[in-house]
C-alpha cells in the first residue's frame, strides 16, 4: 500500500516551461513519484509571461491525467503554479488569476534567489489581505534565508508556510541549501516537503534516497506529516495557521 504522499512543487506538465519535455517525459516522472510512494500532484508550472498561460496549463493537465489514467497510473493530478513574489502576482490576483494550489487560497510563491527582499513582511502581510495564504517555495536556497534563521523566523511568524526541496538534503543545491534545509526543519519551520522535480532522469533513485533522509532527520511521523498530512490539507483547503 502506497503511502499516499502529495507533491505540491514540480513541473510535471509537458513542454509548458522547463520541466518535462513532452508527454513521454511527464508520464516516466508520474511513474516514478508512484514509486515512491505519492497519490496526487499539483504540478507548478511557472507563472511567468514567457511561459503557458494558466488556460494552457489547465489544458495540458487535463491531457496528462487522461494519459495517465489510461496507463493505469494512480496520480491525481490538482491545479498549481510557482508564483514570483512580484508586483505582477499583485496584479493578477486583483485579476482573479493567481493560480493558487488546487483552486483554494494557498499560492506557491517563490522569492530570488541572489538578493535579498527587505520588505518582505509587508508583502505577506499584502498577500494575506487579499485573501491568500503564501507557500514560500525552496526558501532554503533564498538569498533572503540562507544563513538567517532569524529572517526565517519572522517570515514564519508573519503568516507564511515553507515548502523545501527533498534534493536539497541530499546537498542537491549545495552545502549551504543542504545546511539550511536542516536548520529550518530543526527549527520546526518546514510545513511542506516537495521534489521541484523537473525531469524523469534519475528520479527513480534520488527521490526514496531523499525521504529515507529526511525519515533519518525528523522522523517517520514527521515525514508523514511533511509528505502527506500537510499537504493534503492545502490541496483541501483546511491547513490551519502555522504553528
Amino acid at each position: 500500500m502506497t503511502p499516499g504522499y502529495v507533491d505540491l512543487h514540480l513541473h510535471l506538465l509537458p513542454g509548458v516551461d522547463d520541466g518535462a519535455k513532452d508527454m513521454e517525459e511527464s508520464v516516466a516522472m508520474a511513474r516514478a513519484l508512484v514509486a515512491a510512494g505519492y497519490s496526487d500532484a499539483a504540478p507548478s508550472p511557472h507563472a511567468w509571461p514567457e511561459f503557458a498561460s494558466a488556460q494552457e496549463a489547465a489544458d495540458k493537465r487535463a491531457a496528462l491525467q487522461e494519459r495517465l489514467s489510461s496507463e493505469g497510473i494512480a496520480l491525481r493530478l490538482h491545479a498549481g503554479a510557482e508564483n514570483r513574489l512580484d508586483p505582477d502576482l499583485f496584479a493578477r490576483i486583483d485579476k482573479g488569476d493567481a493560480r493558487p494550489i488546487a483552486g483554494g487560497r494557498f499560492l506557491l510563491v517563490e522569492l530570488p534567489f541572489q538578493a535579498p527582499v527587505p520588505r518582505l513582511p509587508d508583502l505577506l502581510f499584502r498577500l494575506q489581505t487579499k485573501g491568500a495564504t503564501p507557500l514560500i517555495a525552496h526558501p532554503e536556497r533564498c538569498l533572503e534565508f540562507v544563513g538567517n534563521r532569524a529572517r526565517a523566523k519572522a517570515a514564519h511568524d508573519a503568516g507564511a508556510l515553507f515548502q523545501i526541496e527533498l534534493a536539497s538534503l541530499l546537498g542537491g543545491y549545495g552545502s549551504a541549501a543542504e545546511l539550511m534545509a536542516a536548520r529550518l526543519l530543526d527549527d520546526d519551520l518546514v510545513y511542506v516537503a516537495a521534489t521541484d522535480l523537473h525531469h524523469a532522469e534519475g528520479a527513480l533513485d534520488w527521490i526514496p534516497e531523499a525521504i529515507q533522509t529526511l525519515e533519518r532527520r525528523v522522523g517517520a511521523p514527521r515525514v508523514r506529516e511533511l509528505l502527506a498530512d500537510h499537504p493534503r490539507r492545502i490541496i483541501e483547503g483546511t491547513a490551519g495557521e502555522v504553528t
